[in-house]
């Protein structure tokens, strides 16, 4: 029986190379000297596309090129870089890697408000540059009563709020909707969260209906004490507002992964001291991306054995 064909666009864990190629014939897009021209010649082969946002967007026009084309198995909880309605219209099955990468963002989460509380990436700095025998590093904020807003209460939320309750910090949430079993106050708009709140952790999806709703006015809701934590998509906050809070002490100081050109980091937002920046590695953990990279892997094989994904996103056909 012919092995199904699988398209990887980009350099993805071994994890799940090795798993595919025990059950399809795998190629390897970012190898191929022509990617256009080995799409033309290949195209109509593929079945199903293994896919990460090092690629960027995957869109109706690679699907037109990929007439057989059945499942899209995209690595990440989100999965903005996918055209999912334009993959639903022709019928094609898209896949996330939900809950394995939950507890690692979470943690993640939480060493990042910290270490931007505490500031302390600039107190490594100060110590590497020989200052301290000058004299002692600056006193940082606290986290100590501090009322933390968290943007987007999914299953990374729920996991960011329970760590959250360790350090007695009085927690609120928006999201779409109000979740009748969750104990935390709950805001109609991130506007009303920003107002009740002076930290505020954005972990939304990304895509058109959450771009920029962390603006300027948020920013500024959230006060001078205000503190920004961003492991959502970049596209979530409006960067150039931000540089401006951060600049003229509209809010304290932000912790960012993740940025709306990435992997380009806008100059000034580098040489800000009240900003600490990180390269999106909020699940680069071995661990965690090992076992994202084999769900890759695991959906692509139980759509083509069973025609039963295991992590359907919503608005793919076969999740209704």
């Amino acid at each position: 029986m012919t092995r199904p064909e699988i398209l990887v666009t980009s350099p993805m864990h071994a994890a799940a190379l090795g798993k595919m190629a025990e059950t399809f014939t795998v190629h390897r897009l970012w190898e191929q000297p022509d990617p256009a021209a080995f799409l033309q010649s290949h195209g109509a082969r593929i079945r199903g596309v293994a896919t990460s946002t090092l690629y960027g967007r995957i869109d109706d026009a690679l699907f037109a090129r990929l007439p057989a084309l059945e499942i899209v198995a995209s690595f990440g909880v989100g999965y903005d870089n996918v055209d999912v309605a334009a993959a639903a219209a022709r019928g094609i099955v898209v896949t996330n890697t939900p809950g394995v990468l939950d507890a690692e963002v979470a943690d993640f989460a939480i060493g990042l408000l910290l270490a931007t509380i505490r500031r302390l990436p600039q107190a490594d700095r100060f110590l590497r540059a020989g200052q301290w025998p000058d004299g002692a590093f600056a006193l940082s904020p606290t986290l100590r009563g501090r009322t933390v807003g968290i943007l987007g209460l999914g299953g990374i939320g729920k996991q960011i709020a329970r760590r959250l309750e360790g350090f007695d910090v009085a927690i609120a949430y928006h999201g779409r909707t109000k979740q009748a079993a969750v104990r935390y106050p709950w805001y109609a708009s991130p506007l009303e969260l920003a107002q009740a709140c002076d930290t505020l952790i954005a972990i939304v999806p990304g895509g058109a209906a959450t771009r920029h709703i962390v603006n300027a006015e948020v920013l500024a809701a959230l006060g001078a004490n205000g503190v920004l934590v961003n492991v959502a998509r970049g596209s979530v906050v409006d960067e150039d507002a931000l540089i401006a809070a951060l600049q003229d002490r509209t809010i304290l100081a932000a912790g960012l992964d993740v940025y709306e050109d990435e992997p380009h980091v806008p100059p000034a937002l580098l040489d800000l001291p009240n900003a600490v920046v990180m390269p999106h590695i909020a699940s680069a953990s071995e661990a965690t991306r090992s076992a994202m990279a084999r769900l890759v892997a695991d959906n692509l094989i139980a759509w083509f054995a069973e025609g039963r994904p295991l992590t359907a996103v919503p608005e793919t056909p076969v999740a209704k």
